[in-house]
Parts: structure tokens; sequence; C-alpha cells
């Protein structure tokens, strides 16, 4: 496909965003960005051109996306937030999508979760169906990629882990920890959309790395990797969200809510199928591991979760 399409994806700035954009751009290829945040300028590591991302007008919506040959979409909100629900995610997404298709869009690659579905008794992953039911409706090519949790570059999830380990005397896991975790490292999910964004194929992908840990498993890499000596406690599983609160209230931030807590233990974090990324997150964290931790990543204050 030449380099002389523009690609557009949402939330360049941000942590996936970010990692798509510079694969696009070592492809050769022009990137515009839609962001919330239109007065950051294009820089040399960025997008080179950036546009509005605003929900609230349709039409500077379609103005944003002409042009654009596949728009990538991470739009998402972790938990209802700021008066934002889920429900009102769902229909800023959806409202995307259409943009895109009423501005000519030839294609959409749209990050989506493992076991998205409607249906779902998690919100997270019932909204994140709903969006994935309204895209496969419209007349418009499209990918659907289903990352569980990202590792690699500033992961939360897997610093804070550290972060924990590295300051307390015990950590607590829920259960037995026997539920497992599929991660994909962010340069692998950041090829596959790119792969996606020059296909010409529908298809739904699970963005899934070799390895399926336990999540004790998982702590007891990180555990090794940063020499902590901090004790692995299994507590009851209802303790968990009120662990996680009352951390959270210190440091100002949401660790875990109770459904995402859930949704992990159920087995939503994870896939049995064949790895769609090749990195194996046991030797990301084994490389990483004296620098995880060292400071906690604030992702309430600091950056809000992209799908």
């Amino acid at each position: 496909m030449s380099s002389t399409q523009t690609y557009a994806v949402t939330g360049a700035f941000s942590y996936s965003g970010r990692a798509i954009t510079a694969e696009l751009k070592a492809r050769g290829h022009h990137v515009r960005t839609l962001t919330a945040h239109p007065r950051r300028t294009a820089d040399a590591e960025g997008p080179d051109e950036v546009r509005p991302l605003n929900f609230d007008d349709p039409g500077e919506l379609r103005s944003s996306l002409r042009g654009v040959d596949t728009l990538i979409n991470t739009f998402w909100v972790r938990f209802p937030h700021g008066g934002t629900t889920f429900a009102d995610a769902v229909d800023r997404s959806n409202g995307l999508l259409d943009a895109a298709v009423d501005a000519g869009v030839r294609r959409i690659v749209h990050v989506s979760i493992t076991h998205a579905d409607p249906a779902s008794p998690y919100a997270y992953f019932a909204g994140k169906g709903l969006v994935e039911q309204h895209l496969t409706a419209l007349p418009i090519g499209h990918s659907v990629l289903r990352p569980a949790i990202l590792f690699g570059g500033q992961a939360v999830l897997i610093n804070n882990i550290a972060w924990l380990l590295r300051n307390l005397p015990v950590f607590a896991i829920g259960g037995r920890g026997t539920y497992r975790i599929r991660g994909i490292h962010l340069a692998d999910l950041a090829h596959l959309c790119a792969d996606e964004a020059e296909s010409d194929t529908d298809v739904l992908l699970d963005a899934v790395g070799p390895e399926r840990p336990t999540f004790r498993e998982l702590v007891t890499l990180v555990r090794t990797a940063v020499g902590s000596r901090a004790a692995l406690i299994d507590v009851p599983e209802p303790l968990v969200p009120v662990c996680a609160a009352a951390l959270g209230a210190v440091m100002r931030d949401t660790l875990l809510t109770k459904q995402e807590y859930q949704a992990m233990a159920h087995g939503l974090a994870d896939t049995t199928g064949a790895p769609t990324g090749d990195l194996a997150i046991s030797d990301w964290i084994a490389k990483n591991g004296h620098r995880l931790g060292r400071t906690y990543l604030n992702d309430t204050r600091g950056r809000r979760m992209p799908r």
C-alpha cells in the first residue's frame, strides 16, 4: 500500500496510541491523530497532524476524518469517571465509527477486549461488545483486535505490581491466584494494528502473546525480577477490591475496581487460542526488573486507559 496514505489514530499521545503511531510512521505512513487535546502539536516522534476528537460535534468529527484511509480506534474508558459512564463511551465510540463511514474512510481497525460480549455481566466487556456489534453492522471494512492486558513501555499493571512488591511487606492474592493472564507486548499490538490497517480482510482476532501464566505465577515473576522479599498471601476474593480501594485512597488512584478483579478472576483476561504476538511476558519482566516499580504510575490522574 502506498506510503502516501493517511492513517488516523485516536489518542496518539497515549500509551497504546503512541506505539501504534510509531509503527505506522516506521512503515512510511502519514499519521493523523484525533485527540481531546488538539492544542498539542505534531512532532518527529508523534503524529504528523493533530485534529480534534469532538464527540459532541458530528460535523467536526467527519471533518477530522476526511482524507483518511484507515481509522485505528483505541478510545475507551477504564471505568466511570468524571461523569462519563460506559454507556457514554459506547455512544461516543459508535458516533466516531459512524463519522468515519460518512467521511469516506476505507477501513476501521478497532481495539476491543478479550471476551467482549453485549450480554456480559461486566459493564466494560458489555460496552465493548456493543461497539463491536455496531461496527460489524456498518458498510465498511474492519478488523477487531481483542487484547487482554498490555505490557511493555510504561505498562501500568505490571509496573504497579512491582512497586507494591518493592514497598510493602506482603502482597495479597485473591483466592489462590489460579486465574490466568494472557498479555501482549505493546510492540506486538502496534504491529498487528498496522498490519490490519494495511489489509483488506475483515477479521476478529484475540491480540495475545505466547504465554498465559496464572496471576500467582505473574506476581512471582515480578517479585523475582525486582528482588522483592514481600510475602505472597492468599486472601478471600471479596477482600481484594476492599484492599485495592484502601491502597487507592492512599495513592489517590484507582488500583483495581471490583468488576476488574471479578472479570480477571473469572477468566476474562485469558484465552486459549494461538498467539498473535511473539514477545513473552516472562522474558520482558526478567529483562526489565531493574526498572519496574521504581516509581508509581498513577493511571487515574496521569493517564486514562485507551481500550
